[in-house]
């Protein structure tokens, strides 16, 4: 199985730089490739990615020189990865693909496992050198390769792992349990757990931080101060939802060797207005996949059950 790491990076001034200039060769040639994906499919062509991945090294030394200056894979990767978008939206699992904006898509760029090396608290790019990370890899196994974001102004590596399968536990413990938005969880065993509603509670200062970004000049050194305010305030309720979500899910598939739960459907409740921002709020979604991806690794197994039934009976 897979599994990924994610770490901070504390790269400098230079390093930061290379980084921007990496995830912004990615999205352009994401948004080159899809243009050119769209034009020949309006041709009557059927488009691939390897196609397209050939056609893109035969125009770039001359037309996009610029793209030589860092990482081979920030130029190879947003092709291989359009197919693979294009490929689930033809199966029905997600929507056509769209161009990625500077403003709004989040910066990141992908590395093989031949582009970085791991060392003690760092990582090793091409053409950048070493990069400190905050923590060392904490799995063990071969390493499939790293992608590196950019979140709330800080850098992060996402390092993916291949590890054994898990072999089944025997754990006789079985639960059910019902989720909701008063009570985030609620086990048969008779145990509850409140829905905290960061979001909620911090609703008050987004807003002040939203009105505060709004009335700066475009373009000024205050307005980007107040861009970095409000996207630091967001990485913070993100990751104290993210807390209570890792540790719930850690100590029930850590207890239960089977957990019953309720199929959701979460797109029909996301169409709720009134609703809407409250089962945001909740995470429910991130919730049961954690769990589901938690209980496969340790052996156990999870049964859905149907919306109208008392998994918590």
């Amino acid at each position: 199985m897979i599994k990924a790491h994610k770490i901070r990076l504390h790269p400098m001034p230079e390093q930061a730089t290379y980084f921007a200039k990496a995830a912004g060769t990615a999205r352009f040639v994401w948004n080159w490739a899809l243009a050119e994906w769209n034009r020949h499919y309006e041709a009557g062509e059927k488009p691939s990615a390897l196609g397209l991945k050939k056609q893109f090294n035969e125009i770039r030394r001359e037309q996009f020189p610029w793209t030589w200056e860092v990482t081979k894979n920030a130029s190879d990767q947003p092709i291989l990865d359009l197919g693979k978008a294009f490929t689930a939206f033809f199966e029905g699992r997600a929507r056509h693909p769209r161009f990625k904006s500077k403003k709004r898509s989040k910066p990141s760029f992908y590395l093989a496992n031949d582009q970085f090396e791991l060392g003690d608290h760092r990582i090793w790019i091409p053409k950048l050198g070493w990069v400190n990370m905050a923590e060392n890899l904490r799995f063990k196994g071969k390493v499939m390769g790293a992608r590196i974001t950019k979140t709330a102004d800080w850098w992060f590596v996402s390092i993916q792992v291949e590890i054994p399968d898990a072999v089944p536990v025997n754990k006789p413990a079985a639960v059910g349990i019902d989720v909701g938005l008063n009570r985030l969880a609620t086990l048969s065993t008779g145990e509850g757990v409140e829905n905290q509603a960061f979001l909620k509670t911090a609703l008050k200062k987004l807003r002040l931080a939203n009105k505060r970004l709004h009335r700066r000049k475009p373009g000024s050194n205050n307005r980007e101060k107040a861009r970095k305010q409000l996207a630091r305030l967001h990485y913070r309720i993100t990751c104290m939802r993210d807390d209570v979500l890792h540790k719930l899910t850690t100590r029930l598939a850590t207890c239960y060797g089977t957990i019953g739960i309720e199929d959701l459907n979460l797109k029909g409740l996301l169409k709720n207005r009134r609703l809407s921002r409250a089962f945001s709020d909740a995470a429910l979604g991130k919730l049961l996949n954690l769990l589901e991806a938690k209980v496969e690794q340790r052996g156990g197994q999870i049964i859905k059950v149907g919306r109208f039934f008392p998994s918590s009976k």
